[in-house]
């Protein structure tokens, strides 16, 4: 499956905010087999996320859309997209009454702060997707993503973000295949093994380089799995490698 990811928001733009939902997605895409071709971040231009939006959404398998979603004036991602795929926005009943139940019990569990701010809540906004399209609901969210014909719209905020994904992670299974080797040498030294590696095997192969606190990597991806791990062998005999660092290095 060929993706393109398209990241909304003028904070991400601004660098005020660091746009960590692209780096994630696209590392669980190509994790599951698909490839990512496209990712690129926009404002909060309606007129300009419904052009990105029709334009790819004809010319890739899947398009995912991160933003604001729900109930503000300056959540406008649902909107836009449901306008880049000629749709309407509608009221989905069925969540509406679902955030109806949820905003009575956050009342009854926090009068204080209910009373405090006088919250108001338009239900009907957050409640709109694109005509035809399918809810995804996560308890992590306030309102829902949605599905519409192959674009998919999450939530801006990373923890609703990546519940989203995760409700509809296996659609995104493919056929790829992905291993990673690490190294201490310099990127400068890996030429002959990449270049050869490559005329050797029907596989792609990246280089990343070695920073202070992180080894080189060497990531060889392709579309089966004993071609992938022979073009690894061929590389562990040619470039020094080591163990992966931990998690938390």
């Amino acid at each position: 499956m060929h993706v393109a990811l398209v990241t909304v928001g003028d904070e991400l733009l601004a660098g005020s905010t660091t746009n960590t939902n692209a780096a994630w997605l696209a590392s669980a895409i190509t994790d599951r087999g698909s490839s990512v071709e496209r990712i690129l971040t926009i404002p909060d231009d309606r007129d300009l996320i419904a052009d990105t939006v029709s334009r790819w959404a004809a010319a890739f398998d899947a398009v995912i859309v991160t933003g604001g979603i729900g109930g503000t004036p300056d959540d406008i991602t649902v909107e836009a997209v449901a306008d880049g795929l000629g749709r309407d926005l509608v009221v989905h009943n069925g969540i509406k009454d679902r955030l109806l139940e949820k905003a009575a019990a956050f009342r009854a569990e926090n009068p204080e702060l209910v009373a405090e701010y006088d919250l108001q809540l338009d239900f009907d906004a957050a409640a709109s997707i694109p005509e035809g399209a399918t809810p995804i609901v996560v308890d992590e969210a306030w309102a829902p993503g949605c599905l519409v014909e192959n674009v998919y719209v999450f939530a801006g905020i990373p923890d609703e973000m990546r519940a989203m994904f995760d409700h509809v992670a296996e659609e995104f299974a493919g056929d790829g295949v992905a291993r990673t080797i690490f190294t201490p040498a310099p990127e400068g030294a890996l030429h002959d093994a990449l270049e050869g590696v490559t005329e050797a095997f029907d596989v792609t192969v990246g280089s990343y380089p070695r920073s202070e606190h992180r080894p080189g990597r060497i990531r060889v991806t392709g579309t089966d799995e004993t071609t992938v791990e022979n073009a690894v062998e061929w590389l562990q005999h040619r470039v020094e490698t080591i163990a992966p660092p931990m998690a938390n290095d």
